[in-house]
């Protein structure tokens, strides 16, 4: 339970994407990590270990090895999640003072009424120096969407379609309120400029069930695989690869921004290391490998209909390799097999995802990294309940699994022999 109490305190403070990545900032600083500019030169040293940081919401480290290196080993997932950005003069008044919100990503958007909410993100603010990065939390119950009474609307039972600009509105209070952004400006310290502001739910992550064997959070996915592959990245045992770190923003809305994986941040720091080193990037990437990883869809227990009868994980059933025949998805036969025998090498039980047929599914943030660095890659995650809810559900055992799966991953040497053999040592 030591582990799933560490993911609870991590899910507990990443109220935001932009505190997600501090955190892991801060254990990688913990961890003896030196962090690089983009705007500076580098210069690497053999057993360095360095990371940088984009835009405040996205983040890479690496590692370099004491020997000649044999190429990379990659984990990408996400720290965004879907949830609610605030507008741009954002207070509306009128007989209550609300907050004008807009959607971002794919949100289910019922569970976030009725529930006590807050706000969290960074502000740009004024300062002697000149602007500076600052993150924010309103650390207390702030906010609420209210939902209309049944009385007045008889048909919330019967497939309710809720509509973003009117439902979703929250309630920071009564008419007479006190003004919003000098709070914020209290908090930050000084004159916010700009913001990149969300809400979130206040509920703390729980865990639960008959024998303890859930866990409940807001930004399981993914933050669930953000914080395995820092685990597994931290504690991995050196090899001559060099393991790589990549957490991304904007995968929820499709990766096209300047930190997320549509960028050119991974093929960046790839180039710039292989340049420090002397090495020729193209032959490291002959020997590379990535690992998208990013949470899957479990076995509904009340409708196991949606699922692939034969390809359907369920919570607690180990890591899923995640497959899709129009490349939704970046796992083939040769990735998986390479990912089987790592798992298995790790005793890490292992589960596989298809959608059903004729149920379109999601992607994720695996092809996107291969359009800017190619390299053979598996799409993998851990099984959850209600993604894209404010509060998800996935299991206790899993999250142990990731660790271990990809601590054996950063531990392992991969190598291609040739012929489309592969050596995993």
């Amino acid at each position: 339970m030591e582990k799933i109490h560490a993911l609870r305190a991590f899910l507990d403070k990443a109220h935001s994407v932009y505190h997600a990545v501090a955190l892991v900032q801060e254990a990688l600083e913990a961890a003896g990590y030196a962090c690089l500019s983009e705007a500076d030169a580098w210069e690497l040293k053999a057993g360095g270990k360095y990371y940088l940081i984009r835009n405040g919401s996205a983040i890479l480290a690496f590692r370099v090895p004491k020997d000649t290196p044999k190429g990379f080993l990659i984990t990408a997932s996400h720290a965004d999640r879907p949830c609610f950005k605030v507008k741009e003069n954002g207070v509306l008044a009128g007989a209550y003072t609300r907050l004008a919100v807009e959607r971002y990503g794919g949100a289910l958007l019922a569970p976030w009424l009725d529930r006590p909410l807050s706000v969290a993100g960074r502000v740009l603010v004024e300062t002697e120096r000149g602007i500076e990065s600052r993150l924010v939390d309103v650390d207390r119950d702030l906010l609420l969407m209210p939902n209309v009474a049944i009385h007045m609307n008889r048909s919330a039972n019967e497939g309710y379609k809720w509509n973003p600009a009117t439902d979703t509105i929250p309630l920071l209070g009564n008419k007479e309120t006190a003004n919003f952004w000098k709070e914020l400006e209290r908090l930050a310290g000084g004159k916010i400029l700009g913001h990149d502001l969300y809400l979130y739910l206040r509920q703390k992550a729980s865990v639960w069930g008959m024998e303890n064997e859930f866990i409940s959070a807001q930004a399981i996915d993914d933050l669930e695989c953000v914080w395995g592959c820092l685990q597994g990245f931290l504690h991995a045992q050196e090899t001559a690869n060099i393991p790589v770190l990549c957490i991304f923003d904007s995968e929820e809305v499709g990766s096209s921004s300047y930190q997320g994986a549509a960028s050119d941040m991974l093929e960046s720091a790839i180039a710039r290391i292989c340049t420090a080193l002397g090495v020729d990037k193209s032959r490291q990437l002959a020997g590379s490998f990535l690992i998208s990883a990013d949470n899957a869809h479990a076995q509904h227990p009340n409708h196991p209909e949606y699922a692939d009868p034969a390809n359907a994980p369920v919570m607690n059933g180990g890591v899923v390799i995640k497959f899709n025949a129009n490349q939704r998805y970046t796992t083939d036969g040769l990735s998986c097999a390479i990912f089987r025998k790592i798992c298995e090498k790790a005793n890490v039980p292992v589960q596989t995802y298809c959608n059903r047929a004729d149920i379109a599914g999601g992607s994720t943030l695996g092809n996107v990294s291969l359009s800017q660095v190619a390299v053979p890659s598996v799409d993998i995650g851990l099984a959850q309940l209600a993604m894209h809810s404010c509060y998800e559900t996935a299991g206790v055992k899993d999250a142990a699994y990731l660790e271990a799966a990809i601590t054996a991953y950063y531990s392992a040497e991969l190598a291609l022999l040739g012929g489309g053999a592969v050596s995993v040592n």
